[in-house]
């Protein structure tokens, strides 16, 4: 493909799917533990805290951590098939990054804005 805002399919379904893989790994991250080990938390007097106070972790079970684990290395297997898809040997240097970034963006699942601020920011 010549034209630098067309993209293979299979390349904006291996897209999609990165951006799908980095939101579930969001997703697991913000509902576990703050800590990865058990941790004793303090009050905001104690240390500087933004949140205020921090509750005791009980840390991560070991299933928690293997699914930490398995959505990391499903970020990694995808981000190496999308950079090393073949289509683009076909873009010219000089606007790789600017097409790879187009690709970000066209293949973007549609999602709901968890705010209205969000909305403006994209």
């Amino acid at each position: 493909m010549t034209d630098e805002s067309l993209f293979p399919d299979d390349l904006l379904e291996l897209q999609e799917r990165l951006h799908r893989a980095h939101a579930e790994h969001r997703a697991c991250l913000a509902a576990l533990p703050w800590s990865v080990e058990p941790m004793k938390g303090w009050s905001r007097g104690e240390r500087f805290s933004h949140r205020g106070d921090v509750p005791d972790s009980p840390g991560w079970s070991d299933e928690q951590k293997a699914t930490v684990a398995r959505l990391w290395a499903e970020i990694g297997q995808l981000s190496f098939k999308v950079g090393g898809h073949p289509h683009w040997k076909s873009v010219p240097t000089e606007i790789l990054v600017a097409s790879r970034m187009r690709l970000k963006r066209q293949a973007r699942p549609a999602e709901a804005p968890e705010s209205p601020d969000a909305a403006e920011v994209a």
